[in-house]
């Protein structure tokens, strides 16, 4: 029989020598960039999207001021309640009236409601100062912040220095244009993380909320843990997305879904709020973070410091809701100190699951 010929072989991938986000990471990195066309069919690659299927985000960009993005906003600050179907994890945080930690508190100084109601039992309750990080550095490395940015990476390289405990805590660092992208993977080395932040170079667009959907979605969530962690991402930025295929809103509830808090800082040195600013805002309030608006470059510094104290001085509390019904229906959250003069913050409340 005469010989076949052999099928071509496939052309080899291209390489280079800059650093690249973990294998495992690369197509949902890869379809965070691409654009389909609303006349054409999504490829493979465009349906490992954002969003899970069936519900893929849109394609075209969608401003964070719609019409959708504003009604959601209306709306409580929420959690979907997925791991155990009767019990519910909240971490919150204690000040008092001039903003300072209030540490050493216990559980009967407290009263909870959830849906206007005491819960059944509490199943946990505990001062987790000292429970092992998992933090998310995400900075802005578009064109609206170039002029502070070299300022701002010096900032963040400090801030993972001091807080990550090479025993205990795991950092990545995550820089975003018009897309994301992984500098620096899970690690608990703090030179590794200063090499990532410092890889981070300007120029593009602001793709935000697909960045912050990405971090909570593909890399925090997919952490396999041993024992309770908490996850938390500090979000640089001015706030002005004008890239995303992800709404503000979708964003949000995928932070929500990872328990991740997240806590902003604006990059907007202007004496007044604008509209990135009160994007900043909603994601921190609604993940149970924190928002920052530092007057001058340098006080960039010490909202890392405000970051690093609260993140060793808060409560984890567990409890199973009182009659609870898994139909999808919101359930409030409030946790009231019984000292009048302290202030307690958590996130507002939660959907139960539907069964």
């Amino acid at each position: 029989m005469p010989k076949q010929p052999e099928p071509p072989k496939p052309a080899p991938k291209s390489t280079n020598n800059t650093a690249q986000p973990a294998a495992d990471t690369q197509p949902a990195l890869r379809s965070l960039g691409q654009k389909t066309p609303a006349s054409t069919p999504p490829s493979d690659s465009a349906q490992d999207s954002l969003l899970p299927p069936p519900d893929p985000p849109d394609t075209a960009p969608k401003p964070a001021n719609s019409r959708a993005a504003a009604k959601a906003a209306d709306d409580d600050n929420v959690e979907v309640v997925r791991k155990n179907v009767d019990e519910v994890n909240v971490t919150f945080t204690v000040t008092d009236k001039h903003g300072h930690f209030i540490k050493g508190l216990t559980k009967d100084q407290f009263n909870i409601l959830d849906d206007k109601r005491p819960p059944a039992a509490v199943r946990g309750f505990s001062a987790e100062a000292n429970l092992a990080l998992r933090v998310g550095l995400l900075i802005d490395a578009s064109n609206s912040v170039r002029d502070r940015f070299k300022f701002e990476q010096e900032a963040a390289v400090e801030f993972l220095s001091q807080i990550v405990r090479p025993k205990t805590d795991k950092a990545f660092v995550l820089g975003f244009d018009t897309t994301p992208e992984v500098t620096q993977p899970l690690t608990n080395s703090t030179e590794e993380l200063s090499k990532g932040i410092r890889m981070i170079r300007p120029g593009g667009g602001t793709a935000l909320f697909d960045a912050l959907f990405y971090a909570c979605r593909d890399i925090l969530m997919k952490q396999k843990e041993n024992a309770p962690v908490r996850r938390a991402i500090i979000l640089l930025s001015d706030g002005d997305d004008n890239q995303s295929r992800v709404t503000r809103e979708e964003a949000i509830e995928m932070a929500q879904r990872a328990e991740v808090v997240v806590y902003s800082i604006s990059t907007n040195l202007a004496p007044n709020k604008d509209r990135g600013d009160k994007v900043m805002e909603r994601i921190a309030e609604a993940t149970g973070g924190r928002s920052f608006f530092p007057f001058k470059i340098q006080d960039v510094s010490n909202a890392f410091t405000d970051i690093q104290d609260e993140l060793r001085s808060q409560y984890a509390l567990a409890y199973k809701p009182s009659d609870f019904v898994a139909d999808g229906h919101y359930r409030s959250i409030d946790i009231i100190a019984q000292n009048k003069k302290l202030r307690v913050r958590s996130r507002k409340g939660y959907f139960s699951p539907k069964q």
